[in-house]
């Protein structure tokens, strides 16, 4: 059976950058969205665009993609969140490790780790519901959706901001319950800025409630962590 050509699905050269992938992703995903167009296959064709922009959108699976029709090799596989989970829990566990100062370690966690990564995560999880209400006025009008991927992207930039600060330095043994909180809130975040990204792209508000619940979930275990580190302090 013939492969899907990708590049011919989104109507681009395979030379195009990626914000030339986006922009022809994001205008086929508008065109054949139900909303928009009630005609026959519709829904097929946002199958296939969905599938292109999922391989095509990802610089590494991209890389794979054009390599194996270059080569004739096997179809890229798909890259899951499950590796990049697994990745980050080992580096996690890595800086579990002693400290001869208790007292003084549990400070600098204090000043280096916790206070700016629950400050980030508040600059995160506090304003989504007001972007979503402010999205819902035209969720198709460009300048609007063009507002709510600026927020998304401070959103990364803060993320990746308290990614750093939790990775800077291992926590002290007696707070591992409330760092195990962060970072699996971080991960919710995460996943939760991926889902939100992606209704930008397809308009599909399953991305939209997805990212929501996840956000929920995120808010959660700060607030766990913070209880717990209110048993410690």
């Amino acid at each position: 059976m013939t492969r899907e050509n990708y590049y011919q699905t989104l109507g681009i050269d395979p030379q195009a950058t990626p914000a030339q992938i986006k922009q022809a992703y994001r205008r086929l995903a508008k065109q054949f969205h139900p909303d928009r167009n009630r005609g026959n296959g519709s829904h097929e064709q946002i199958i296939r665009i969905n599938a292109a922009y999922e391989i095509l959108g990802d610089p590494e699976q991209r890389q794979n993609y054009d390599r194996a029709r270059v080569f004739g090799g096997s179809r890229a596989s798909k890259g899951d969140r499950q590796q990049r989970t697994a990745d980050a829990q080992r580096s996690y566990h890595e800086y579990r490790q002693s400290t001869r100062n208790p007292d003084e370690h549990l400070q600098q966690w204090l000043k280096q780790v916790y206070r700016p990564v629950n400050h980030f995560l508040a600059r995160i999880l506090s304003s989504l519901d007001d972007e979503i209400d402010e999205l819902a006025a035209d969720p198709f009008d460009d300048e609007l959706l063009g507002n709510f991927q600026e927020y998304l992207d401070i959103c990364r930039n803060f993320l990746a901001k308290a990614q750093h600060s939790f990775r800077s330095m291992p926590n002290p043994s007696n707070v591992a319950g409330v760092a195990a909180h962060l970072y699996h809130c971080l991960n919710q975040v995460g996943d939760g800025i991926d889902e939100l990204e992606f209704f930008t792209f397809n308009y599909d508000e399953h991305y939209l409630h997805r990212g929501q619940e996840l956000f929920r979930i995120a808010a959660g275990l700060r607030r766990e962590a913070h209880a717990a580190m209110k048993q410690v302090w």
